[in-house]
């Protein structure tokens, strides 16, 4: 199986990063229609999506406003931000009375250290249909075993040093389980694809996908669906070795 969301009817959207501040949402269209048609039921106009961001000094707010104005040039909705810094820890309040959740990029440890107090919160309410959408950090923490980091496996070079999320050793821990496959991102921009090669190589995970920037990967009922500008890379054992090929483009 290349891949599978936990949970009935419920999609997951797994977005590779990159920045623009004029990018036009394509990435995040299929998210807010499916928050939108969530919003309907409750009777609400316009969807609540939870943005839960992690780090970025005295940028975050700048961040905190350019995940708003994305989410707002892409379709209507009523972004909910909320940050904390690194090393801090998210409350379970910021999972009430949503359509929709989005987990932002940046220090991909930091972000799955943050949320821990809510996977299992996240976990129910995804299965209950309820949309999720990660951006880069967000999506790498979505898989059952998560590459959060690392750019060596044995003191051998995997991919590029500043891939290494400040970790040395290539490092794979339980993420939040909402999918069956491991998640690499910024594939092309960073070199990060012989990354999840080589943690397939070496057994550490079983396989998994590596997307691009400016596209995103829609794990869906038993479906998958690539859409935006570049290519999610699938990888997959064999028992002559590891093989490699996308997905879409």
């Amino acid at each position: 199986m290349v891949g599978a969301a936990r949970g009935d009817a419920v999609s997951i959207h797994l977005i590779g990063g990159g920045r623009s501040e004029d990018y036009a949402g394509e990435v995040y269209e299929v998210f807010l229609e499916e928050a939108a048609a969530r919003a309907s039921v409750s009777g609400r106009q316009l969807a609540r999506v939870a943005v839960l961001l992690v780090g970025g000094g005295d940028d975050a707010p700048i961040f905190a406003r350019a995940y708003r104005e994305q989410l707002l040039r892409t379709a209507p909705c009523e972004p909910v931000v909320m940050q904390v810094a690194e090393g801090e820890l998210f409350a379970s309040a910021v999972l009430t009375d949503i359509d929709a959740l989005l987990i932002g990029g940046g220090h991909t440890p930091s972000y799955l250290e943050a949320v821990m107090p809510l996977v299992a919160e996240i976990r129910l309410l995804v299965a209950d249909g309820l949309p999720y959408a990660g951006f880069s950090a967000g999506s790498m923490i979505a898989s059952d075993r998560a590459i959060i980091g690392g750019w060596q496996i044995g003191g051998v070079p995997v991919c590029p040093e500043e891939a290494g999320e400040d970790l040395d050793e290539l490092t794979v821990v339980e993420g939040l389980g909402l999918v069956d496959l491991a998640i690499d991102v910024h594939a092309a921009q960073w070199g990060t694809l012989s990354r999840l090669i080589a943690a397939t190589e070496a057994g550490l995970v079983d396989g998994g996908v590596a997307i691009d920037e400016f596209t995103v990967l829609i794990v869906g009922d038993g479906d998958l669906r690539v859409e935006g500008a570049g290519s999610v890379w699938k990888v997959t054992t064999d028992p002559n070795g590891v093989l490699v090929g996308t997905l879409g483009a």
